[in-house]
């Protein structure tokens, strides 16, 4: 599996492109900047790419702003943000867009090799990998408030915490409801946010990116 590597740290940008190596991927390209990063999503064309936000030249979201471009060109390029900030207005951008295959990651919350490595195969699977700090923070201002109107009150307090990560056994605790309750405030989530029932745990990720669409 091809990679695109972006870490303006040397130290961190090596220990990366040695995890990745020793777990079968291949580096293809290990840059420390965004003109960088574009040239070498545009050339490699990989399989997925793990981008920090910060890079220079600006240090401010060279990388998100990069990743954003790629993903307008080819819509199907797995993309796993790992940075220690969240930029709200790429990040909701990149994260809402609907097509998938996204992840996005805070440094300080990675714990295991296995979490990263784990991580760069759902997202280059086609599949959605996030830090609950992260949709955490994204919903923090309440960008989304009163989109969800079919929502009611109930459901509106199961997707934030669904967003802050908890399973429905916490969320049971935290509202004092039972679990076949969550059970069903959650299945009727999915449904009016008309997202169709898979395999996997991304749909609670997809609902919570879907409050942040609309």
């Amino acid at each position: 599996m091809r990679v695109v590597l972006a870490e303006d740290l040397f130290l961190l940008r090596d220990g990366l492109i040695r995890t990745l190596r020793e777990h079968g991927f291949e580096v293809v390209a290990a840059v420390d900047n965004g003109p960088d990063l574009r040239r070498a999503l545009h050339e490699q064309e990989p399989d997925v790419a793990v981008v920090d936000v910060r890079l220079p030249p600006s240090f401010t979201d060279e990388g998100l702003r990069a990743a954003l471009e790629a993903r307008r060109s080819r819509p199907a390029l797995p993309v796993l943000v790992l940075s220690q900030y969240v930029d709200r207005l790429y990040a909701r951008e990149l994260l809402a867009d609907g097509r998938g295959a996204i992840g996005y990651l805070l440094k300080d919350r990675v714990t295991r090799t296995e979490q990263f490595v784990d991580a760069v195969r759902t997202v280059a699977g086609g599949g959605t990998v996030m830090d609950p700090q992260v949709i955490a923070k994204l919903l923090a201002r309440g960008d989304a408030r009163g989109s969800t109107a079919e929502l009611t009150p109930r459901e509106h307090e199961v997707l934030r915490l669904m967003a802050e990560g908890r399973s429905n056994a916490a969320i049971t605790r935290t509202l004092h409801i039972s679990e076949s309750a969550v059970a069903k405030h959650t299945a009727s989530i999915f449904a009016k946010l008309r997202i169709e029932s898979s395999a996997d745990d991304n749909r609670r990720v997809l609902a919570v990116l879907a409050h942040l669409e609309r």
